[in-house]
């Protein structure tokens, strides 16, 4: 069965947040394997320097890089990546799943992804030039990918 996990930077404090996901968790189940990997966030000074940054950014690299498997299949979540339809993703997972067994969806911290997670990245997605709350996104997520599967499955969630 395909493991798909969202490995993200930070954690739910929301209930309602963390009500959302567990939801499209056990929808999900009937399909793949389904995990969120939490990563505590890299506290920084009041003075965010680019070099705060940078070093913030490199510090939480390093934590998702440490979870993701050498055969995983890993998109990272960016703004400068790709924008797909819900079908489009649906067969892009599809496809993916021909070639490996687990697929990595990386969300990065506050100031996003470092660029050694983006080169690792075998595919950039964006789903909004808009920036949204890292919580409520992790639940955005969480409904595409369950909606990536029901249309492979043909079943009547996407209309």
């Amino acid at each position: 069965m395909l493991s798909v996990n969202i490995i993200c930077v930070g954690s739910l404090k929301e209930k309602f947040f963390t009500d959302a996901v567990n939801e499209y968790k056990k929808r999900l189940s009937r399909y793949c394997k389904f995990d969120i990997i939490e990563l505590s966030e890299e506290k920084t000074t009041d003075q965010e320097t680019k070099a705060v940054i940078d070093k913030t950014l490199k510090k939480e690299g390093g934590k998702i890089l440490s979870k993701v498997g050498k055969s995983d299949y890993v998109i990272a979540m960016c703004i400068e990546g790709k924008q797909l339809s819900s079908e489009e993703l649906s067969r892009k997972i599809t496809d993916i799943s021909m070639l490996s067994t687990t697929i990595d969806f990386i969300i990065g911290g506050s100031w996003g992804l470092s660029e050694e997670v983006k080169s690792r990245a075998d595919f950039k997605l964006s789903v909004s030039k808009m920036t949204f709350p890292h919580q409520l996104f992790r639940v955005m997520l969480s409904e595409q990918i369950y909606r990536a599967f029901s249309i492979s499955a043909n079943a009547k969630y996407h209309k």
